[in-house]
């Protein structure tokens, strides 16, 4: 093969890799066993209007398993009310819960967080994170969200009941 060829196969791959990722695929027909169960449950509830619920069993690459499932009536989720999702306020706490994940470095943070390292010094140690103030400052508004706390030592960690829904998250915003 001659070099001419070579180069335009190397660029044909390199635009299949660079293009948009393959759809996700679809869970199998008929194969929605939490749904049907969450299905049956939703009467008792007097959720005319249904609701959502997501589960997960996860094992982290620390070693950590956590299993969680949490579940809403859609009337609870849409309602900003007393007893709506956002304790009867104007909807600033979700907000601000969602905004803290909507930087790039305090995701790149949380994934690490969750591999394993778990120090400020590791996490400043990483290329791209910024410097030591820039990743505190994260830190501060990820722990203020809730979606991080400090253990000690200097040690955060996603508290255990945030485990599967930020994954769910993470899930969710995925193409």
């Amino acid at each position: 093969m001659d070099l001419e060829a070579r180069v335009a196969e190397l660029e044909r791959r390199l635009d299949a890799l660079e293009a948009d990722p393959p759809p996700r695929p679809e869970p199998p027909e008929g194969d929605f066993w939490a749904l049907e169960g969450w299905k049956e449950r939703l009467p008792a509830l007097g959720a005319d209007t249904g609701g959502v619920l997501f589960t997960g069993a996860v094992t982290l690459p620390t070693g950590e398993r956590y299993e969680w499932q949490q579940a809403a009536p859609t009337t609870a989720l849409l309602d900003d009310g007393p007893d709506g999702p956002d304790g009867g306020t104007d909807g600033s706490r979700t907000a601000d819960s969602l905004a803290a994940l909507g930087n790039p470095v305090r995701l790149r943070l949380l994934r690490e967080i969750l591999a394993g390292r778990r120090t400020a010094a590791e996490l400043t140690a990483l290329d791209g994170v910024g410097t030591s103030g820039q990743v505190y400052h994260h830190l501060r508004q990820l722990t203020a969200a809730g979606w991080l706390h400090t253990t000690g030592r200097g040690r955060h960690e996603v508290p255990g009941a945030r485990v599967v829904p930020l994954l769910v998250l993470l899930s969710a915003a995925t193409p």
